[in-house]
């Protein structure tokens, strides 16, 4: 097993069978690029949400718009929507939405939050993105 460490510690443990990393370090994905099947960028993950209690990455926390940080608005991206590319020149995310779709995903700006937890919020944001919730029973 390799590990590969940054200025905060463990980053990523890179082991895999398949092509990417079959654990990472929480904080490996900020800052990395997400874009969508047409190539266009999406914007960058900015956190990770962690469910605690179940055990599980619940979302992505993605800044979308605005100029070098100012006036981004931020979108919760269920994990599960999510897919990491490692056949580009540049690792990325890849996000299956227009980007007029994720304009209109319900977001927030960085000095208020909505409550994540809230399960009524939840199940709007999974609809939006035609997602399961992380914590259905079954697979894709």
């Amino acid at each position: 097993m390799s590990y590969e460490h940054n200025a905060e510690g463990l980053d990523k443990i890179t082991e895999s069978k398949g092509p990417g990393p079959r654990l990472m370090g929480a904080n490996w994905p900020i800052g990395e690029n997400v874009y969508n099947s047409k190539g266009e960028k999406l914007g960058d993950i900015k956190e990770v949400m962690l469910d605690v209690d179940n055990g599980r990455v619940a979302y992505a926390v993605l800044s979308f718009g605005g100029f070098l940080g100012i006036a981004d608005k931020l979108f919760a991206v269920p994990w599960n929507a999510l897919t990491l590319k490692l056949e580009t020149l540049d690792q990325r995310f890849l996000l299956e939405v227009e980007k007029e779709r994720l304009e209109s995903a319900p977001g927030f700006d960085k000095d208020n939050w909505p409550d994540m937890a809230n399960e009524a919020w939840s199940t709007q944001l999974h609809s939006h993105y035609g997602s399961r919730h992380y914590l259905s029973n079954t697979h894709e």
